[in-house]
C-alpha cells in the first residue's frame, strides 16, 4: 500500500513540475538567452521538486507523528517515534522529488530559446 501511496505521490510532483515548465517556458527561454546553461536550468527545476517533496514529507512526518501521539494520549498505547525513521522518511521524500523531478528538469533544460521566447 505505500508503494502505491509513494508511486502516486512521485508522479503527481511529476505532474507539477511538468505544467511548472510548460507555464514558464518563457521565462525559460528568457534565461537561456541571458546565458544560463541547461544545467542552470536542469538544477533549478530539480531543487523545486526536491523542495516540493521534502516539504509534503515534513507534512507528512509532522501528521504521523502527531496522530501518534494522539493515538498514544486517546488509547494509552505506548508510542516511540524513531529518529532514524524519520531522518530515513526525509531522505527518502527528497530523493523521491529528485527522481521523479529528473524528466521535467531535462526537458526544461533541453528546450530551444527562440522556440521558448516565441511560446504563448
Amino acid at each position: 500500500m505505500a508503494r502505491v501511496s509513494l508511486l502516486v505521490g512521485g508522479i503527481g510532483i511529476m505532474n507539477i513540475m511538468l505544467v511548472s515548465v510548460t507555464e514558464r517556458t518563457r521565462e525559460i527561454g528568457i534565461r537561456m538567452a541571458v546565458g544560463a546553461k541547461g544545467k542552470d536550468i536542469m538544477l533549478q527545476f530539480l531543487i523545486e521538486a526536491v523542495t516540493l517533496s521534502v516539504i509534503g514529507g515534513s507534512l507528512g512526518i509532522a501528521f504521523g507523528v502527531v496522530g501518534a501521539k494522539l493515538a498514544s494520549a486517546n488509547w494509552g498505547w505506548p508510542v516511540l517515534v524513531p529518529m532514524l525513521c524519520v531522518v530515513g522518511a526525509f531522505v527518502f521524500s527528497a530523493v523521491l522529488g529528485a527522481f521523479f523531478g529528473l524528466y521535467p528538469a531535462w526537458k526544461a533544460s533541453r528546450l530551444d530559446p527562440i522556440d521558448a521566447l516565441r511560446y504563448e
